[in-house]
């Protein structure tokens, strides 16, 4: 069996493995040259966060071995978009798997190239990324249209829904609010929640549903725990976010929030639909 073992990893095979991973550490190396010779995949782990480590800034190293799945490869990490594709490209030669550039497009942490890598040696298909729903089909979604619509964009998913709404300046409400200070309206954030709430049930799969929803049998029923943190005037982009709580036809319940370029705007703690079947 040790015979069999050694036939995966050559000398020259060995010779070349240690060449690529020259300017890594030993115990990166360690790890490459176990796994070539018995493919036990608990040797990847090491193996990839000491490929990561070796194109990483100095100041960064420490932060990688500590291999929290949380860390931003972007901001914690320092790793722009070349330092990233010479990583994917050293890994595939080192695990002799194949990464598609698209599938780089959905890395964030090191978590998300730590569930990569894992797909990939275990052939685990690569889940499609929800594609991002237009203004114009929301509404041939929602009963809700323009102007009173407050969603540009929005992502549908199992128990979330985000959009995104760009305050323009010419909403017909702000020759009133206020008189020569133009400010977007609590009331319309939550408004926009709402909204993004009654596309998330009509559109989402999630499995509680006994049959098709009515879309002009869903209405709005309460609201709590709202808190506003930030004005917000025309040039900002609103970011919404709902999440699903819960469902007991024929109400659905979820928590809001909204935030622009990173900073907190508002939240619902609680936002409540109720919602009627197709007769």
């Amino acid at each position: 069996m040790n015979a069999d073992k050694d036939m995966l990893l050559s000398p020259e095979a060995e010779s070349q493995l240690r060449e690529s991973l020259k300017r890594c550490s030993p115990e990166t190396v360690k790890a490459a040259l176990a796994y070539r010779r018995d493919r036990d995949t608990e040797h990847v782990p090491v193996l990839v966060i000491g490929i990561i480590e070796r194109f990483l800034e100095i100041e960064y190293r420490e932060k990688i071995r500590e291999g929290k799945d949380g860390l931003l490869l972007v901001e914690d990490l320092g790793i722009d978009s070349l330092m990233m594709v010479e990583i994917v490209i050293l890994i595939e030669e080192t695990l002799g798997v194949s990464i598609q550039n698209e599938e780089l497009l959905e890395l964030s942490t090191l978590g998300d190239v730590k569930s990569l890598i894992y797909r990939k040696m275990h052939g685990i298909p690569t889940p499609r990324k929800p594609q991002p729903i237009s203004m114009e089909e929301i509404e041939s979604i929602v009963p809700i249209q323009r102007p009173f619509l407050f969603l540009e964009e929005a992502t549908v998913q199992t128990e979330e829904t985000t959009g995104w709404y760009r305050i323009r300046g010419d909403e017909f409400f702000f020759p009133g609010h206020f008189k020569e200070e133009p400010v977007f309206p609590a009331s319309i954030m939550i408004e926009a929640l709402g909204q993004l709430a009654v596309l998330h049930l009509l559109k989402s799969d999630n499995g509680f549903l006994e049959g098709k929803i009515d879309p002009n049998k869903i209405f709005f029923t309460s609201c709590d725990g709202v808190r506003c943190h930030r004005v917000c005037k025309p040039g900002d982009v609103l970011d919404l976010d709902v999440r699903l709580k819960q469902v007991r036809y024929p109400l659905a319940n979820f928590e809001g929030k909204i935030s622009t370029v990173g900073q907190k705007v508002a939240y619902a703690q609680s936002l409540s639909l109720t919602f009627g079947y197709v007769d």
